[in-house]
């Protein structure tokens, strides 16, 4: 199975890096200090109102040990002194006085005088680590740590929030054998077989868990992590999937919005086949844009990309390290350098490459995007990806629907149409718990303006999601700021007229005029 949606900007460009879990004792360095299970099957929209239940002092007023974190990645940011520590958050929101768990956090202090407050990020995903890409991320917002704390986290069941793993490393590789746009009755057995065990291991390593890793809950989350920081306000930049969540945080917690930049915005309005049709829009426009940098026709050009897809389904490539090219191999290789236009010239000669007879570089972009390294170890973002988007989506499309949908995915795209198709069916096919919502709440009546960024050529999440978005917030708080570039992200990607505009707003509070457009 393959989700190209909602993919954390750091992961698809390859930026993984080593995490740190929370620790206990201290050094000195302290701070004083969705929901409710899943949703009946009648609900589409996610749980409208924050819970008023008090929360126990043992949660508000926990002390956060903050200690050196074990490794931090490479991080050239001035004054960056990364510290962790762990989070106690309730494991079921509609019981606070309940079992908890503890979720990883990452800080570094503000390094000027006039500090504003903690600045919350999440990176994407769902499912990408905080803790591993904050420190990455620190250089790009240089700018910002001078009067804020840098503060991100891993989200529950991500990484060292007790992150899961729903299958072995030989079980990973074993599957990527699996034809993810089935042809035939055997190939499609196989695929929702493959389904099937996936989500069975999942509930086999989450337990409990499985249930209550929601955007809603991780919203809830956020708050609770605004308090124990010792912030009044929620000042918050979320990328990609991270826009949905701090929509979600805006509709539950609108008075206590303080700042928000939400770049790379996720469209609210669409549900499990809405995205995966506004993915293969974003991702065919991507590449019809890669193709006419490289002054080819985007017609002719997406034709011969197709073929030689179709090629390897019949006959995967051979490539350098024994391991075959197979055609959903080779769709994962192409869609990777598509979320930076930085990547476009790793694309030409991956291509090339492959029409030679060879197919190692698009393995290596293939097993860059799906965290494979060299020995065969795998990392666990997908999986986090997974058990988060399944709690939330509640829309199961079936084998039937699926099929009479296909013709109209590949109308759209004739590159990815077909594979975005098949997952809408594959992805939360047989899941062991139900899903919450078909779309996410994100209306915040009363809340502060919230700052939307988007890019026109945004492949992952397509730019027509930052207007939905704005409208979803409701009148006078979302704010449109468009870049017209390419690439998954704006802010920090070579656009000084962004930059400025999200600069000005988080630190001074200058909220620029809707509509506003960078080129």
């Amino acid at each position: 199975m393959m989700r190209f949606v909602r993919w954390t900007a750091a992961l698809a460009a390859g930026l993984l890096l080593a995490g740190c879990g929370g620790s206990s004792g201290g050094d000195g360095d302290r701070d004083e200090g969705k929901g409710t299970g899943p949703a009946p099957p009648s609900a589409t929209r996610s749980p409208a109102t924050a819970s008023s239940t008090a929360l126990p002092s043992s949660l508000t007023s926990q002390h956060l040990d903050w200690r050196p974190c074990k490794a931090t990645g490479n991080s050239s940011a001035p004054g960056a002194s990364w510290r962790c520590a762990t989070l106690q958050v309730p494991l079921d929101w509609s019981k606070p006085d309940g079992r908890t768990i503890g979720l990883a956090l990452i800080r570094a202090r503000a390094t000027g005088g006039d500090r504003i407050g903690s600045l919350l990020f999440n990176f994407g995903g769902p499912g990408g680590s905080g803790v591993s890409t904050m420190p990455y991320f620190a250089d790009s917002v240089s700018a910002l740590h001078a009067r804020y704390d840098l503060v991100s986290w891993d989200p529950r069941g991500v990484g060292a929030s007790q992150g899961v793993r729903c299958r072995g490393d030989r079980e990973i590789q074993a599957a990527e054998s699996v034809d993810a746009t089935p042809d035939t009755p055997a190939e499609e057995q196989a695929y929702f077989q493959d389904a099937t065990d996936f989500g069975k291991g999942c509930r086999k390593a989450a337990g409990a868990l499985l249930a209550h890793v929601s955007t809603t809950d991780t919203a809830r989350d956020m708050d609770l992590m605004r308090q124990v920081l010792g912030d009044d306000r929620m000042h918050y930049f979320g990328i990609s999937y991270g826009t949905e969540l701090g929509g979600v945080y805006a509709h539950l917690f609108p008075r206590r919005v303080g700042r928000l930049v939400l770049d790379a915005v996720v469209d609210p309005t669409a549900d499990t086949v809405g995205h995966a049709e506004n993915q293969a829009r974003g991702f065919q426009r991507a590449l019809d844009d890669y193709l006419k940098s490289t002054g080819q026709d985007t017609e002719r050009g997406s034709r011969q990309i197709a073929e030689l897809l179709t090629r390897l389904d019949a006959e995967p490539l051979p490539t350098s390290s024994g391991r075959k090219l197979t055609q959903t191999l080779a769709v994962t290789g192409i869609i990777l350098p598509l979320y930076s236009e930085s990547m476009w010239p790793r694309l030409t000669d991956a291509l090339k490459s492959a029409r030679e007879g060879d197919g190692s570089a698009l393995l290596a972009l293939a097993d860059q995007y799906n965290d494979r390294e060299a020995s065969g170890r795998y990392g666990t973002t997908s999986h986090s990806q997974r058990v988060i988007s399944c709690l939330d989506d509640r829309q199961r499309p079936t084998l039937a629907e699926t099929r009479r949908r296909l013709a109209e995915f590949e109308r759209i795209s004739p590159v990815f149409g077909d594979y975005l198709g098949w997952d809408t069916a594959g992805w939360c096919h047989d899941w062991p718990v139900p899903g919450q919502y078909d779309t996410p709440e994100v209306s915040a009546p009363g809340s502060a303006p919230v700052l939307l960024v988007g890019t026109t050529g945004d492949p992952a999440t397509p730019y027509e999601g930052t207007r939905r978005m704005a409208g979803e917030l409701g009148r006078g708080v979302g704010v449109e700021l468009t870049w017209k570039g390419e690439g998954h992200g704006a802010y920090g990607n070579g656009s000084d007229c962004v930059d400025s505009a999200v600069d000005a707003y988080l630190l001074k509070g200058a909220v620029p005029k809707d509509g506003t457009t960078c080129s």
